[in-house]
């Protein structure tokens, strides 16, 4: 048998991913946290959790515990809540995987609103380069810019957005306007450096006009959209940036028009745990608010 309480202790550090962080939040030291760790991997008789990077991540003994331990806290919150007719602040951690872009411009807006609604939710937003996938359990969540095709996960259609070339007034006063798309062979591009196109929806350019190269490039849309609106050049960028820049012009925008859309990506065991329903719904929101842009 184990202790019930190791349980929590467990649930801590498989949310911060830290020892130190967990014992911080649960008011008890760190050689504590450890020993309770301990005492709860003899009990099942596996390793639960192993180290790398300075952080602690779930084996698949842990991976398998944590939906245990998730339910088992759950259904404690849910008889307290019953029986005393107390609601519970949602708690925890999520780690959520997403573009740089709709990072920035179309969740970084709504976050003071979820933390004055959720203050007990931490939220990592990661937009490292290339999608963290939540079937291996890298994050918890994911906004991806296709449906994955396997794996255990519950997968939704956040919805879809527009992107067109834009320039700045300086650029085109300088050298004037393209009128087609293999106009653009004579101007500056910008876009993503090709080697590290971490998905094949960011490669735009082949489909303005076949064989178009970026002169000055970037893995960083948002680098991108400085260096176009500085005037150093011609881009493709998201009409939820370009269209809330008042200083950039849109070019083509009948003729050229790239659509693509946004996948939220759970795994199917952590689906209907309470803070990761309320980051699927503010996500949502999010997007709600954008939707003159995305859609």
């Amino acid at each position: 048998m184990f202790d019930w309480d190791d349980l929590k202790i467990f649930l801590a550090v498989a949310r911060v991913r830290k020892v130190s962080s967990a014992a911080r939040s649960l008011g008890i030291d760190s050689t504590t946290v450890m020993r309770r760790l301990a005492r709860l991997e003899e009990a099942f008789g596996a390793e639960l959790f192993e180290v790398g990077m300075g952080e602690r991540s779930l084996t698949l003994r842990g991976q398998e515990l944590l939906v245990h331990a998730e339910a088992t806290e759950s259904a404690a919150l849910a008889a307290v809540e019953q029986m005393s007719g107390e609601v519970h602040m949602l708690t925890g951690q999520v780690r959520l995987s997403v573009a740089e872009g709709f990072g920035t411009w179309v969740l970084a807006p709504g976050l003071p609103d979820f933390s004055h609604r959720h203050p007990g939710i931490k939220l990592d937003l990661i937009t490292a380069s290339g999608f963290l996938n939540p079937s291996k359990r890298e994050a918890d969540m994911a906004v991806m810019l296709a449906r994955p095709q396997r794996g255990r996960l519950a997968v939704r259609r956040l919805g879809d957005y527009r992107l067109h070339l834009y320039a700045s007034p300086g650029y085109l006063e300088r050298f004037s306007s393209p009128a087609r798309p293999s106009d653009l062979r004579g101007h500056t591009l910008v876009g993503y450096v090709p080697e590290f196109i971490f998905a094949p929806e960011l490669d735009y350019l082949d489909e303005v006009e076949a064989g178009l190269e970026a002169k000055l490039r970037s893995t960083s849309i948002t680098i991108q959209h400085r260096m176009i609106a500085e005037g150093a050049g011609i881009g493709v960028l998201p009409d939820f940036i370009g269209r809330l820049d008042p200083g950039l012009v849109p070019l083509m925008a009948d003729r050229v028009e790239i659509t693509r859309s946004y996948w939220l990506v759970i795994h199917n065991d952590i689906r209907k745990f309470g803070r990761i329903c309320a980051v699927a719904e503010w996500l949502q929101e999010c997007v709600a608010r954008r939707a003159l842009l995305l859609r």
